[in-house]
């Protein structure tokens, strides 16, 4: 039995998927993006999400969490820092913060990892996601989607073709909502 990829973003109403665009997070979303880190046993990024993740999350090397954190985000870095990260990037040479680096073939070296024994693995980013999915290899999508339009910026899995089946449909207090999915075969 292979372990789940499961895909999840923040996405505007038209497709944006920039971490500047959609509602400012709050307890409601820290708390369910915090879960959603539970649920797996390591984190998939491509070199521009791992960068965005390391320097928002990223426990300080005085020990401390940054002073802008409220309690709903410090309990999603808890959960965060010490997770094994994989990060897909051609242009890296080394990383850091509990990561592994992979090159190359990545499809190839995600098929193998989805081989391994865990609970799951779980993918962010824009670019990565869409040659996963493109490939097939995505189990599950998670999309929060936030009463925005964003009118500019990376959209939802450019270039894709799939057909997905709704299996969940939540809604925040701020009006963005969860939907979680399934491909069709």
């Amino acid at each position: 039995m292979t372990q789940p990829l499961r895909y999840a973003i923040n996405v505007t109403l038209d497709g944006c998927c920039s971490h500047e665009a959609g509602l400012p997070p709050d307890a409601e979303s820290m708390a369910f993006w915090t879960d959603e880190l539970r649920r797996s046993g390591t984190l998939l990024y491509g070199r521009i999400t791992y960068e965005l993740m390391e320097g928002a999350w990223r426990r300080l090397e005085s020990g401390e969490w940054p002073d802008w954190m409220d309690a709903s985000e410090v309990a999603f870095s808890e959960v965060m820092d010490p997770m094994r990260k994989v990060v897909a990037s051609a242009t890296l040479d080394a990383v850091d913060w509990n990561a592994e680096l992979i090159s190359g073939d990545v499809v190839e070296a995600v098929r193998r990892r989805k081989e391994q024994p865990g609970r799951g693995i779980s993918l962010g980013g824009v670019n990565l996601p869409a040659t996963l999915a493109g490939h097939g290899l995505i189990d599950e999508y998670t999309f929060v989607v936030h009463p925005v339009v964003a009118g500019r910026g990376p959209r939802l899995l450019d270039g894709v073709d799939l057909k997905l089946e709704l299996l969940e449909q939540r809604a925040f207090q701020s009006g963005a909502i969860v939907q979680r999915y399934r491909p069709v075969p």
